[in-house]
């Protein structure tokens, strides 16, 4: 079911304050910023061998990641998992009892289709399934 970790997504007050480590003292170059309305976020992707770094940044003061930024400041928000059929997937997860964020994928990044497993069901860490067609 599970390809590869697509991505580590990092909760951040300010995508632009978090590019000055990132890019300017790491020397990772982001592929481009993009705002993902379904999950109210701007994102930032940062690649890093075969995985990413995605930075994420509230648009709204209610979003999921200002409360998480709320709650636990900023740092690691979820741990993204690559696969390459959502929908059997997710099926496969509610089969064994799983509960997800969502009962359908959602549109994410990049045009990736996306699910979160509930961080209750994963010794308290927020997953995230993705499909992307590259």
């Amino acid at each position: 079911m599970l390809e590869k970790i697509d991505h580590l997504g990092v909760a951040v007050k300010s995508i632009e304050q978090a590019l000055e480590f990132y890019r300017d003292t790491l020397g990772i170059e982001p592929t481009g910023i993009e705002e993902v309305p379904s999950q109210k976020v701007r994102v930032a992707f940062l690649p890093v061998g075969d995985s990413n770094i995605e930075l994420l940044e509230s648009t709204t003061d209610d979003g999921p990641i200002a409360r998480h930024i709320e709650k636990r400041g900023e740092g690691i928000a979820h741990l993204a998992f690559r696969v390459n059929d959502i929908e059997s997937a997710m099926a496969d997860l509610k089969e064994k009892g799983v509960r997800l964020l969502s009962d359908t994928p959602l549109p994410g990044a990049h045009g990736a289709k996306i699910v979160f497993i509930h961080p209750k069901a994963a010794n308290g860490i927020l997953i995230e399934l993705c499909e992307r067609n590259d």
